[in-house]
């Protein structure tokens, strides 16, 4: 009785699609393993505040994705109550990087830490570069699709994560050519950025990037 309920209120394409947001997030949860754990690493090893933030960020991105599983998964996918709860969560997950990347700033700032390349953050950030744009619009095409701004906040953590690499990549090549603070720079606007897509993923807004 309850799977026939199940068909009568969502067409059997709106439940393909949540399959496929959270089968996504499940992917997602196992690159975000290894990326953190690189990420984190190489971040220590080159003295990078950016990519020390980008491979925490990988943890918060990984909430999100626990969030989008949680919300799909029994009976909750087909709860309204559930989706309010999940977007609330996946907003939160954003601001949870803020602080941590602005106290970091502030010390690698104040010991006179400057970032030097290494192969690893370099080869970590490049592959992330590449995959999670993809990652990303597919995300936010079934969230759009699902009506769900959870599924869309977890596909936009994930093109903010591409953004990231991009700006790790560009101040680990600076620092190479004596601008240091370029990497700090770097990190205080993906501080930045996070605040502002946590209110907007709170109040339910879609994200455009």
């Amino acid at each position: 009785m309850h799977a026939v309920q199940t068909q009568q209120t969502h067409p059997p394409a709106w439940l393909r699609d949540a399959r496929r947001a959270r089968t996504l997030a499940q992917l997602t949860l196992a690159w975000l393993a290894v990326e953190s754990v690189l990420g984190f690493a190489a971040g220590l090893q080159s003295h990078s505040v950016a990519l020390i933030g980008w491979g925490l960020s990988a943890f918060v991105e990984a909430l999100a994705s626990l969030i989008v599983v949680w919300r799909f998964t029994g009976a909750r996918t087909l709860s309204p109550r559930a989706e309010h709860h999940a977007r609330r969560a996946v907003a939160v997950s954003f601001w949870l990087l803020a602080p941590y990347l602005i106290l970091h700033v502030w010390h690698d700032v104040d010991v006179g830490h400057r970032v030097t390349p290494t192969v690893l953050g370099v080869v970590v950030t490049a592959v992330s570069l590449v995959s999670m744009p993809a990652l990303g619009m597919a995300k936010r095409r079934l969230g759009r699709r699902l009506g769900s701004p959870a599924a869309r906040g977890e596909g936009t953590q994930n093109l903010i994560c591409a953004a990231d690499a991009a700006g790790v990549l560009t101040g680990l090549w600076a620092g190479t050519q004596g601008w240091w603070w370029v990497d700090p720079a770097v990190a205080l606007a993906l501080a930045a950025v996070a605040v502002r897509e946590g209110w907007r993923a709170w109040r339910g807004h879609e994200c455009c990037h």
